[in-house]
């Protein structure tokens, strides 16, 4: 029990929304002080974080209990509660304190309903429940889950932000479809770099078929790419000490556009190495 509590339930509720509503506001005040970007604060769209992680399939999985923290965003795109759930004016009051006197009269909070994308689960029904429970200081809920399995891992999404990170990563790999060690290893942090990797290696494998007079599927060109031209080069930019603190994948890239814009080759041999590295200096 806080300092607050009283003893009466509904004065205590009373208590809890104002102390939720004066934390958001304070939470808000401090981002803006900050500086930081206006999707800090915000639940993550659930629709917005499938579709850019590509929707696969979904199950039932039923009765669980799932920790509050792990629950970041919302099916409904309303603005009722931010990111942490709590309420961002007076107009869920009635509501959020009815429940808030029942929970401290000793009922248990009904369970709610979400989707689960890895390890982030999204409210689909029971927003005031899940406010309620973060104000009274609880770590878990019962929830009845469905789970959504997508193509890209939601492990790295924090803000909405990082959604297009991920939408572009999507993208890139149905161009690209690289698999296995290969889809791990091929990582940029600019989402604009991946539309432009993606359109190198279509115009590499091009020039594949070309060479080879056969036609090649999109796996293969990704399979082919990764082996005999990636993996070489990156193991040649390493010993020239080339990628820095890039990743592999931005240093590839970065030194393939710069052999073509200053040498006007698509070879690869320690002399154009030694040519970028000196042009760098």
């Amino acid at each position: 029990m806080s300092s607050r509590d009283t003893g009466f339930p509904r004065a205590d509720a009373e208590h809890d929304f104002l102390r939720a509503r004066r934390r958001q506001v304070l939470s808000r005040l401090a981002n803006w002080l900050r500086r930081e970007p206006d999707d800090v604060n915000i639940t993550l769209p659930f629709d917005e974080v499938v579709d850019a992680l590509g929707w696969e399939s979904e199950r039932r999985i039923g009765l669980r209990v799932i920790r509050l923290d792990s629950i970041v965003g919302s099916v409904n795109r309303g603005t009722d509660f931010d990111r942490r759930f709590r309420p961002t004016s007076g107009r869920v009051r009635q509501r959020w304190e009815r429940l808030a006197v029942a929970s401290r009269r000793g009922e248990a909070i009904p369970p709610i309903e979400v989707y689960r994308v890895g390890e982030l689960h999204f409210v689909i029904d029971g927003h005031h429940r899940v406010s309620v429970a973060h104000a009274l200081g609880l770590e878990t809920i019962e929830a009845y889950v469905i789970e959504v399995r997508t193509k890209l891992n939601p492990a790295g999404i924090r803000y909405r932000g990082d959604l297009i990170v991920k939408d572009y990563r999507r993208l890139f790999l149905e161009r690209v479809p690289l698999t296995g060690e290969a889809r791990a290893a091929v990582i940029v942090t600019d989402p604009w770099d991946y539309a432009e990797l993606g359109e190198h290696i279509e115009a590499w494998g091009f020039r594949l078929m070309q060479d080879e007079g056969t036609f090649l599927d999109r796996a293969t060109v990704a399979a082919r790419w990764y082996e005999s031209e990636y993996q070489p080069v990156v193991q040649m930019l390493r010993q020239a000490d080339l990628v820095g603190d890039r990743t592999e994948a931005e240093a590839y890239l970065w030194v393939a556009g710069e052999r073509y814009r200053l040498i006007r080759t698509h070879r690869w041999d320690d002399d154009v190495i030694e040519t970028l590295r000196a042009r760098r200096k």
